[in-house]
């Protein structure tokens, strides 16, 4: 067996600065990093674009170890990918007097779609509500490929000068809460040197996703040592694969195995999609033409917004009927798959899940493509359960055997709720499953902490936009009445609990008992909502029953406070 190695994504830049907005701001931080910091040559501050130097320009690398003086911005960012980066953009417009920088444990901007290499990478949901509310998506396709996806996060940062905000090669690994300073410490490590540097801020906004980045799920297949050919996890897609003219076996029926089949039938000899149980599979155009129509016949600023809420509402339609009429549901996307598929082929067997829509999510294939590829002989489906791997393939449940020169894992992702690091206040660990997520972004006990969680049953970006909104508000409202710490609140005991993530999918089982939970109620409910969470984390109040504001520093450890 070879394992294949991933691509070296190695290249990066320096640790870029906090960019302090206005002039006001820039004349204070100027004056207070000239006390703070040593003096360094020019070529070491790296201004934004504008010519203003950030905060803290004269120590681009700060002073290492837990005893050094930790650099102080109002805003900590976890995370420079789609979501911190917005997250960032909504600062600076919203909250412009504020200091902010953003930690990323890589060396690039764009997390997810930086990360992904693998054939075929792409949006599995439109991009006109994938794209950012302040920066509409203006691309020709609704579903884009990841090069696209990545440019626009790259753009949007630049665009919004947020980029010279990012200290790229910096993991945050624990924050720890003082209530008598109404601060977090928070502990970095430098991934490219082994150093640690300490940071303090007012607020922490983890935007660091939901899974591992350095490792996805592979199950324990016995045989692996057996089989000669190259086993690759499309998690760590590496650059010089050559699968041209080849056998090759996808294991997976989710949204990277749908990805990946028909993309490698174009130069493979042929692709078998090996999947345990099937998924709901839709078609949708590549390109919308009603959005193109509305595009050409309106304004900007009216198509975009007439665009994204028909997509938005589809969607809803969509996934409120899987919830009141599944059979309804099941009939439709069976009825589609019937149609792009061959007389006679056997939807029965590969495509009818044992599970309701949106249990799981549905998978996306643009303009049929998976289809195409079946229906023409480059691609075919197996559904069977692997015995093990043979030297030359793989031997099925059923006694069938395949032979492969690559074998691909498209067998899911490992969940690693907030980046991996650990949180404690006052000096007692925070134990993640015993919290429970308030307004879908924050949770109980941890004060000025903020979470962006996609949602799972719409585009990850429509939640994302509203919980940085919501943070920006209610940093403005804590301003505005001098208060320094925000704390929610957990429901009432006796109140039943559910897992935060409602998705019946393996990634998610297996992590389940590891994350927050929900309570049954607002506003403790994710509603996997976009209508209603409009109306909730954009116009709703700041203050309710669920969560407790104090303008002076605790008297007593606030941990002991909290039920």
């Amino acid at each position: 067996m070879a394992l294949a190695r991933p691509a070296d994504h190695s290249a990066g830049g320096p640790a870029a600065t906090v960019p302090a907005p206005g002039a006001a701001g820039r004349r204070r931080s100027r004056r207070s990093a000239a006390r703070r910091r040593p003096r360094t040559t020019p070529a070491e501050a790296v201004p934004p674009r504008g010519g203003a130097l950030p905060l803290g320009a004269g120590c681009v690398n700060p002073p290492i170890g837990d005893d050094a003086p930790a650099e102080h911005v109002d805003v900590l960012i976890v995370g420079a990918g789609l979501s911190g980066i917005g997250a960032a953009c909504h600062l600076r417009r919203e909250t412009p007097n504020r200091t902010f920088a953003i930690l990323e444990a890589r060396e690039a901007i764009g997390g997810t779609w930086d990360l992904f290499r693998y054939p075929g990478v792409r949006s599995d949901s439109d991009m006109q509500t994938l794209g950012y509310t302040f920066r509409p998506w203006t691309g020709a396709k609704a579903i884009a490929d990841g090069d696209a996806i990545r440019e626009y996060v790259r753009d949007t940062a630049r665009e919004h000068g947020v980029d010279g905000a990012i200290r790229f090669r910096h993991r945050a690994v624990r924050a720890e809460w003082s209530s008598e300073q109404a601060l977090w410490t928070v502990h970095v490590l430098r991934t490219g040197t082994g150093d640690t540097v300490r940071m303090t801020c007012a607020f922490l906004f983890v935007c660091s996703g939901y899974y591992r980045y350095d490792q996805g799920y592979t199950p324990d297949f016995p045989g692996t040592g057996d089989f000669t050919g190259t086993i690759v996890h499309p998690q760590h897609w590496p650059a010089d694969l050559d699968y041209a003219g080849k056998r090759v076996v996808v294991i997976g029926s989710g949204a990277t195995a749908v990805t990946l089949v028909p993309s490698m039938a174009t130069t493979a000899g042929h692709v078998t999609m090996l999947q345990r149980s099937p998924s709901y599979v839709l078609s949708m155009p590549s390109r919308d033409a009603l959005a193109d129509r509305l595009r050409r016949l309106l304004p900007a600023k009216a198509a975009h917004p007439a665009i994204k809420w028909k997509n938005v509402l589809l969607a809803t339609l969509s996934f409120q009927l899987s919830r009141r009429a599944p059979r309804l549901l099941k009939a439709v996307l069976r009825k589609g798959v019937r149609k792009q598929l061959p007389l006679g082929y056997d939807i029965d067997t590969h495509f009818a899940p044992r599970y309701n829509p949106w249990d799981q999510r549905l998978c996306l294939v643009p303009d049929g493509d998976l289809f195409k590829a079946v229906s023409d002989g480059r691609a075919s489906i197996v559904t069977d359960r692997i015995e093990t791997f043979t030297e030359n393939g793989l031997r099925l449940e059923s006694g069938a055997e395949l032979d492969a020169d690559v074998v691909v894992t498209a067998t899911g992702l490992n969940l690693l709720a907030i980046g991996g690091m650990t949180l404690a206040v006052d000096g007692t660990e925070i134990d993640l499953a015993g919290t429970v997520a308030y307004k879908g972004m924050m949770l109980s006990g941890v004060p000025n902490f903020a979470l962006a969680l996609g949602y799972t049953n719409a585009s990850w970006t429509l939640k994302c936009d509203l919980v940085s909104q919501y943070v920006c508000r209610l940093l403005n409202h804590m301003a505005a009445h001098g208060y320094r710490a925000c704390t929610p609140l957990a429901p009432e005991p006796s109140l039943p609990l559910e897992p935060l993530i409602d998705l019946r999918s393996g990634y998610v089982r297996r992590s389940a008992a590891a994350l927050p939970k929900q309570g049954p109620t607002a506003p403790w409910r994710l509603y996997q909502n976009y209508p209603r969470d409009i109306l909730m984390l954009r116009h709703g109040p700041l203050e309710d029953a669920g969560v407790r504001f104090s303008r002076l520093p605790a008297t007593e450890p606030l941990a002991q406070k909290l039920p």
